[in-house]
């Protein structure tokens, strides 16, 4: 969705505004990229607590300031005590900020992208790996559904507003374990439409929650109950589907708007038809609150395992060797400064032991991330002078 319309109000905003205390601006390398992001910290993070981390996605031709502000979180994050953190994606042939969801029109590995900028702020901040979520408008809500099916062993939920899928990236999907799903969504909505866009691909709604609640081995039939009807100006009403008794919990959920356009209910922008019934942030946080990672798998086994590995010696001077006693391959190493930023990608030959070369780092502490199937693994490692 275009956004650029806000540019007025958001240099309103931004005069006055208090956040930039709060907010890092930052970047990353990625698919020999320099990747963009902003990373909203609440007041209460001290760094003594884990606390979960959310990726807010923004439109095609919007950023990550306009989603900030449309799909505004810090609210909630303030009193929650979670982190957001909003990625820009690329501009494409079109000359749009976009995310590589579509067909055709880019190459960039948006999903690596995520990926390393996961890494990143978790050999940084002190992030609850078991509660890593994703949201998005539109474009971002396409990509969220990427990563539910291509990086759910990191993602523990995701939720889509007036998103969908392409119809071959539904159809090659296979998440290694259920992922809670909510999609909220307008019939109305002439961009992305609520039956499907067939000259697109794009999947209809009912199509996409039915393909999902099976992938969660769901209830093919869900709950239905009327959204109270609190705003009689705004143009649409709301009703609230769920998709229960889905493995280890999981469920599906959906706002169906009804009349409702290409829009994040709750906003203060109201940009088209804008349903003011609910809050659209507030109803994805309780419904991310419900889930974490390691209670949606057979094994229930953490995705960070620090024990099982070890580095030494630790303080480091030139080297330090990591040794594990889990015999998994390791598909990638990544060290990272205090700072998040990307030192060093080591691709092991072998597990038995994997030697790392210190000694032109400088002095400081590093963040040392392990890649493995089905499992990452963070250390600490202080690198000190000779």
């Amino acid at each position: 969705m275009n956004m650029r319309i806000f540019h007025l109000f958001l240099g309103l905003l931004l005069t006055n505004a208090t956040f930039a205390q709060n907010t890092i601006t930052g970047t990353i390398q990625s698919g020999g990229l320099t990747r963009e992001y902003l990373l909203y910290i609440p007041a209460a993070y001290t760094g003594n607590t884990a606390v979960p981390l959310i990726f807010n996605l923004h439109g095609y031709t919007s950023s990550n300031l306009e989603q900030m502000f449309y799909a505004d979180f810090r609210p909630i994050a303030d009193t929650a005590n979670f982190l957001i953190v909003l990625p820009n994606g690329t501009i494409d042939a079109q000359g749009n900020r976009h995310w590589n969801t579509f067909i055709g029109n880019s190459n960039v590995d948006d999903v690596g992208f995520i990926r390393d900028l996961l890494n990143s702020l978790e050999s940084t901040y002190n992030i609850d790996a078991n509660r890593v979520y994703s949201t998005g408008m539109s474009n971002g809500g396409f990509m969220s559904y990427s990563l539910a099916c291509e990086l759910n062993d990191r993602i523990t939920a995701i939720a889509s507003v007036t998103g969908s899928m392409i119809q071959s990236k539904l159809n090659a999907c296979n998440p290694a374990r259920p992922v809670p799903v909510m999609e909220i969504h307008g019939t109305s909505d002439n961009t992305v439409p609520y039956n499907g866009l067939p000259a697109a691909t794009f999947v209809s709604i009912p199509a996409l929650l039915n393909t999902w609640a099976g992938l969660n081995n769901c209830n093919p039939v869900p709950t239905i109950t009327p959204v109270p009807n609190n705003n009689t100006t705004d143009g649409c009403t709301a009703e609230r589907q769920i998709y229960t008794g889905g493995e280890y919990g999981s469920t599906v959920e959906h706002f169906k708007v009804i009349g409702g356009g290409h829009t994040w209910p709750g906003s203060a922008f109201n940009i088209g038809i804008t349903n003011q019934d609910f809050s659209a942030c507030k109803e994805i946080w309780r419904f991310f609150s419900q889930y974490q990672l390691d209670q949606l798998s057979e094994t229930h086994t953490p995705e960070f395992m620090a024990k099982t590995w070890t580095a030494f010696p630790n303080p480091a001077q030139n080297y330090f060797r990591l040794q594990s006693t889990d015999q998994r391959p390791v598909k990638r190493i990544q060290i990272f400064d205090a700072m998040g930023r990307l030192q060093q990608t080591v691709f092991p030959n072998n597990n038995n032991h994997i030697d790392i070369e210190t000694s032109n780092w400088a002095v400081g502490i590093y963040g040392v991330i392990i890649e493995q199937e089905a499992s990452v693994t963070l250390l600490k490692v202080v690198k000190t002078g000779a």
